[in-house]
């Protein structure tokens, strides 16, 4: 560090010498470095003598003070006194790869009438400003622009916007719209195609050529371009696909008038030459079509066989018949029942053109002309027989409308292949009728072949039988003859055990009848001995009852008599008490004085009496027992 010091020492005074000689040079000598990467742009400060800018002039070409239109490209200038001009350092400007510069005049003439863009002038790619100004270079929006590069541009003049390039992606089509030209003619939608100006990337060569403003009619592809914006501007939309089995009937708004090709007998559009206004009269073809959907429209029509259902629960891909339902028709007898039909159809590539101009599109084929023709010819049918007739003759039925449908669709250049009736649903009472009355019939027919079999049956298992009998025949016929010796046999030796048993049952009578008689007097001897037991047992049971009543009363007698009439019975009373272990006093009841009597001696007397009461119960009781015993030996 210290070994540089001195290096420093002797290298300050040499910067500050060169700033010094710099600064001398430019203040006496008007000295300016423009570098290699720059470029002066000047203003003139004032000057000794001469004009002023001219009115409405930003930009000085003839020395006038202001701002130059003369800049420096990189170099040495000498005699730019720093008190006379002022300049200013401006980078290059760098248009990058996938960029294009859009240029903006602050200065110049000015637009031509009804013009939005510059015209193109001699001026380097606007590098030289003086030559831009000199050619009359027209103030604003330009129409040339800058491509991807390095340039030397006088900012004080020309302003630079930098913007995409235009693609084209692959499978697209560039609709262009263009903002500056002529106008259109009057009942145009587009401008006609020019030539010359290279897809548009040329706007002074197509506004040249005579290119009108707004919609174009050509159209471009996949790629890359240098379109001003300013000038035109593209839509991308993609192309027009037409699958293999379908054509492309092309009906344009633009182009020439063309003659009619469909002939006299067509009254409904004309069909020209293709890129002539109306419909084409040939279709575009399978493939990918770059056609501008503005000015041309496509109505892709198929050429292969078209089914369309008039059925409630089935549609096809095509969805031509989404709209299409089953058909209700009414028959002679008065029922109402749905059916299903399918139609196809056809249309040559050749009459596609035709049925376009006729009806505008597909979906329209179908409402107008083949949902009432189909419909209707099957309700007309229907009206005209009962349904039974209907549903019997199907199949001619399904031929008349395949003719008759077929005649009318050829008057619209359509092909009728075929015309099939599908599922036919009758009324529900009327099917039941109709289901019994088959169920009936096969019934019958059941029935029939039944009993025609059991017929046959009988006859074979009766010849079967006889066949298989025979041999049985000779022996049962001579078994009968053994049969009928063997019941005489049998009869006699039953007539002899008949007589045996009338024998034996007279005698077993008699003995039945000897031993009933001596059971009947034995019963009756047993009953008279048993109802004389039976007096005499109740005369001593009455006696009995009659003496034990006598002595109970003698007894009683006796107590009344000895005790009292109310004593005797407040005995028995006591008795019945004691009996159930009931107390009617206590057996000592002692009174207080309020009470009345002598306490004490009251309770002594009652004791005592009862003593003696219960000691002349003692002695009745006694005599009844004896006097009981006394009886019962009389009785025995």
């Amino acid at each position: 560090m210290n070994s540089l010091v001195p290096y420093l020492l002797w290298a300050l005074p040499v910067v500050v010498i060169l700033l010094l000689y710099k600064s001398v040079l430019r203040v006496f000598f008007g000295m300016v470095i423009v570098p290699d990467d720059r470029i002066g742009l000047v203003v003139k400060k004032y000057v000794l003598s001469g004009g002023r800018l001219p009115d409405g002039r930003i930009i000085a070409i003839n020395g006038e003070a202001g701002m130059q239109a003369k800049a420096l490209a990189p170099g040495l200038y000498w005699g730019m006194w720093p008190w006379q001009y002022s300049i200013n350092m401006a980078p290059f400007t760098i248009i990058e790869q996938g960029k294009l510069g859009l240029v903006k005049a602050k200065d110049g003439a000015p637009m031509d009438t009804g013009r939005v863009l510059g015209k193109p002038v001699e001026c380097d790619k606007f590098q030289d400003a003086i030559a831009f100004l000199n050619n009359n270079g027209q103030k604003g929006p330009q129409a040339a622009f800058l491509t991807p590069g390095s340039y030397r541009i006088n900012n004080f003049l020309f302003e630079i916007e930098m913007v995409p390039v235009t693609q084209v992606h692959e499978n697209k089509v560039g609709i262009v719209t263009t903002l500056d030209g002529e106008p259109l003619e009057k009942g145009e939608i587009a401008g006609v195609s020019v030539a010359g100006h290279k897809n548009y990337q040329d706007p002074m060569a197509f506004i040249n050529a005579g290119g009108m403003k707004g919609l174009q009619e050509d159209v471009i592809l996949a790629g890359t371009y240098y379109l001003n914006p300013w000038f035109a501007i593209v839509e991308q939309v993609d192309m027009i696909y037409i699958p293999i089995g379908y054509v492309g009937v092309v009906n344009s708004f633009v182009g020439p008038e063309g003659k009619d090709t469909s002939g006299d007998s067509f009254k409904h559009g004309n069909i020209v030459k293709r890129n002539e206004k109306g419909v084409w009269d040939q279709p575009l073809d399978p493939g990918k079509h770059p056609v501008n959907i503005y000015t041309h429209a496509v109505e892709v029509v198929p050429t292969t066989n078209i089914v369309l259902n008039w059925a409630d629960s089935r549609t096809e891909a095509h969805e031509l018949d989404k709209n299409l339902c089953t058909i209700t028709v009414r028959s002679s007898d008065g029922f109402t029942f749905n059916l299903d039909v399918s139609q196809i159809i056809h249309i040559p590539r050749n009459e596609a053109p035709k049925v376009i101009a006729r009806f505008g599109n597909m979906r329209n084929l179908v409402s107008q002309v083949l949902e009432p023709t189909i419909a209707n010819y099957f309700r007309n049918s229907a009206q005209k027989s009962d349904v039974i007739e209907f549903l019997a003759n199907r199949v001619q039925r399904q031929d008349d409308a395949k003719q008759h449908i077929s005649k009318v669709l050829d008057d619209y250049n359509v092909v009728g292949v075929d015309t099939l009736i599908g599922d036919i649903v009758p009324p529900a009472a009327l099917m039941k009728t109709l289901t019994d009355r088959k169920i009936a019939e096969q019934e019958k027919v059941t029935y029939e072949i039944q009993r025609n079999a059991q017929i046959e049956r009988k006859e074979f298992e009766s010849a079967k039988a006889g066949a298989d009998m025979q041999p049985e025949v000779v022996k049962s016929t001579r078994q009968v003859e053994i049969n009928t010796q063997m019941a005489a046999s049998k009869v006699a030796a039953s007539k002899g055990e008949a007589e045996a048993k009338t024998i034996n049952a007279t005698a077993d009578a008699e003995v039945r009848i000897t031993i009933a008689k001596a059971d009947a007097e034995a019963k009756i001897v047993n009953a008279k001995a048993d109802a004389n037991a039976t007096e005499l047992n109740g005369a001593a049971e009455a006696a009995k009852i009659k003496a034990i009543g006598l002595s109970e009363a003698e007894v009683t007698k006796q107590k009344t008599q000895a005790m009292g009439t109310e004593q005797y019975a407040i005995v028995r009373v006591a008795e019945a008490l004691a009996s159930h272990g009931i107390k009617l006093v206590p057996d000592i009841l002692v009174s207080g004085k309020d009470g009345g009597g002598n306490g004490m001696i009251d309770a002594l007397i009652g004791n005592e009496m009862l003593k003696k009461l219960q000691k002349a119960n003692e002695v009745t009781d006694s005599q009844e027992k004896g006097t009981k015993n006394k009886n019962d030996k009389g009785q025995e």
